[in-house]
This record gives C-alpha cells, sequence and structure tokens, in this order.
C-alpha cells in the first residue's frame, strides 16, 4: 500500500526561513510578555508615588479596604482612576500615532505634529466658551468634530494622494501652530474658560475621575479594536497601493477605517486630559527595533508601551515638582522634541 505523505518544505526550499520565522514571533511574543510586566510596574508605581508621600502599607490599604481617611480617598478616589486613564489615553495615542505613520507612509506623523490634537482641542474649547459646555460628555463629541475636520485639511494641504512626508509634517505644523493661537486668544478672551481649562489645554490627567473613564472607555475601545483590525491591510498599504491591491487589501475601506480609528482615539484621548503630543511619534519608532515593519506586532507593541511612556511621565511629573505638579503634556513635550529633531536629521530621513 502506498502511503502519500505531503511535503511539509516545498521542493528546492530549505528550512531555514519557516525556523527563523517561528523564532523571530517567539522573541516578539516574549518581548511583549515584558512589555506587560513593565506596564504593570509603572501603573503600580503611579498608584503608588504622587505629590503627596502615602505609605506602602496604606496604599494597600486604600486599594482593599477602604474606610474613607484621607489616605484610602488619595489611593482609591485619585490615584486609581488618574492610572486606569492614563492607560487608556496612552494606548490610544500610541495606536493612532502607528496608524497614522503606516497610512501616509510618514515616519513623522503622530497626533500632535499633524494637528488632530489641535484640532480637537480648538473644538472644546470654542463649545466651552461660546456654547456653554461643561461635560466631558459634550467634550467628546466636539473633538471628534475638531479632530475629524482638522485631519481632512491636513491631507488636503499636504497634497492629498500626492503628499510627501515632510509637506504632511509642515501643514500639520501649521495647522497646529494656527489653532494654538486661536485657542489662547479665546482663552485670554474668556477668563472663565481660561480658568476651567488652564490645566487641561496642556495635557493633564490630574482632573481624572472614575466617570471620565467610564465615558472614554467605549469610544477608545471601539477605535482600539478597528485600529488593531488594520494590521495586515496596512502590511499591504506599505507596498504600494497597486501591490497592496493584488494582495486583496480594500484601499478605500482601509483608509476610511484608518481615518475612523485616529479620529476615535485622539477625540476621545484629548475630550479626557487634553491635548498630549509626541506619545504617538516616539512610540511606533521605538517598537519597530524589535518588532521590525510587520503592523500587526507594531499596533500589539504600540498599544502596550504607549501607557508605560505616559504613566511614567506623570509620575515624573509628580516627583520633581513636588508637593506641586508638572503636567504630563509638558512632560512629554520636553522628552519628544529633542526625539523629533532625532528623527528629522537622521541618515535615513535624508529625502524627506
Amino acid at each position: 500500500m502506498l502511503v502519500e505523505i505531503p511535503p511539509e518544505i516545498p521542493p528546492g526550499q530549505s528550512a531555514a526561513p519557516a525556523a527563523a520565522t517561528r523564532s523571530r514571533d517567539a522573541a516578539r511574543a516574549a518581548g511583549l510578555l515584558a512589555a506587560l510586566a513593565l506596564l504593570a510596574v509603572i501603573a503600580v508605581a503611579s498608584i503608588a508615588v504622587g505629590a503627596k508621600q502615602v505609605p506602602l502599607d496604606q496604599v494597600w490599604h486604600g486599594l482593599f479596604h477602604y474606610a474613607g481617611t484621607s489616605s484610602d480617598v488619595v489611593v482609591r478616589d485619585l490615584r486609581v482612576p488618574r492610572t486606569i486613564l492614563g492607560v487608556m489615553v496612552g494606548l490610544g495615542l500610541g495606536l493612532s500615532g502607528a496608524v497614522m505613520q503606516a497610512l501616509t507612509r510618514n515616519p513623522l506623523a503622530e497626533p500632535g505634529i499633524l494637528g488632530v490634537n489641535a484640532g480637537a482641542a480648538a473644538a472644546v474649547v470654542s463649545a466651552v466658551s461660546f456654547l456653554g459646555a461643561t461635560s466631558l460628555s459634550e467634550f467628546v463629541w466636539w473633538a471628534f468634530l475638531g479632530a475629524a475636520v482638522v485631519s481632512v485639511l491636513v491631507y488636503v494641504l499636504g497634497g492629498s494622494r500626492s503628499a510627501t512626508p515632510v509637506r504632511l509634517a509642515l501643514a500639520g505644523t501649521a495647522a497646529s501652530a494656527a489653532l494654538v493661537g486661536y485657542i489662547n486668544a479665546v482663552q485670554l478672551m474668556d477668563s472663565k474658560a481660561l480658568e476651567k481649562l488652564r490645566f487641561w489645554t496642556v495635557g493633564s490627567l490630574a482632573s481624572a475621575t472614575m466617570d471620565t473613564v467610564t465615558q472614554v472607555a467605549p469610544f477608545l475601545a471601539v477605535g482600539a479594536v478597528i485600529a488593531l483590525a488594520l494590521g495586515r491591510p496596512l502590511n499591504a498599504m506599505a507596498m504600494g497601493d497597486d501591490t497592496a491591491r493584488a494582495l486583496g487589501a480594500n484601499l478605500t475601506r482601509t483608509r476610511i477605517g484608518a481615518m475612523a480609528a485616529v479620529t476615535l482615539l485622539c477625540g476621545a484621548a484629548t475630550a479626557a486630559c487634553g491635548p498630549i503630543v509626541f506619545v504617538g511619534l516616539m512610540i511606533p519608532h521605538l517598537v519597530r527595533f524589535f518588532t521590525g515593519p510587520d503592523m500587526r506586532w507594531v499596533l500589539v507593541y504600540s498599544a502596550v508601551l504607549s501607557p508605560v511612556l505616559l504613566l511614567g511621565a506623570d509620575v515624573v511629573g509628580r516627583v520633581v515638582t513636588r508637593p506641586a505638579e508638572l503636567q504630563v503634556g509638558i512632560v512629554t513635550a520636553l522628552i519628544g522634541g529633542p526625539v523629533f529633531i532625532y528623527l528629522v536629521r537622521r541618515k535615513r530621513m535624508a529625502q524627506l
């Protein structure tokens, strides 16, 4: 009796490429577990460390034996929501940055640099000053509108399909500068809006509550699911539109999905804690050193490591100026500015 054994390796090919792929995927998976462990450590530090020193035993008491003492209130009612919101906002900013870089094929793309955060912030400030908006549930919808309008505007100003990375970055920078000037002008003319949004406009987690978390969580969750589902078509688009079509990617659907994800993620994150820049720029670049260009891994790693950066910056801001606080948006800007300059001046970016 003849038994046909299907060949595991096509004739003429070596087992080395398959083994290398398995080894690379195993290393990526191990790295992802390490990133999750690091996120857990930073989250614990965010709960345990702050402007007010709370002994570790009281931190434990506040988490698991809440009795309403001042330390319990600081831990359970202030730091826990702040940490949860930091994880969610960091995830949103990291995913949106990775998606924008892949969609525009622009290594400098980031919600802050391309003006998306400024657009969301300008819309919220306008709603507060001119329409009397007061609640986060109102902020979110205005933030979505502002983020979407500026995304389209920058894309058009950058040249649409003929856009280059530098043209998009310049268009985004110009839009951001104009919108920041508008925001400052509105706040100076409206003292109530200035007081209400004083910390929000520089990017802050200080006012986080569980209500904030529950209100923005659905939008961030939907945006994250859409973004993570785009990994394979974004990989195809990286090879060029013609190749992507040949591989079966629906370019129109991918672009619409990407813009929807960016709008949801940036709009919700900005509504919750104001415009925070450079997180979506730094982390995708960092994770590519470990994952390579595969967007499926880049997106997952960005979703884990961006909260690490955001929470770490928030902890630093609470400690360096103790008993006052340095807002997290200021800390990320101080870190991100030199990183942006480095990326622009890299030799491989010379053609930009």
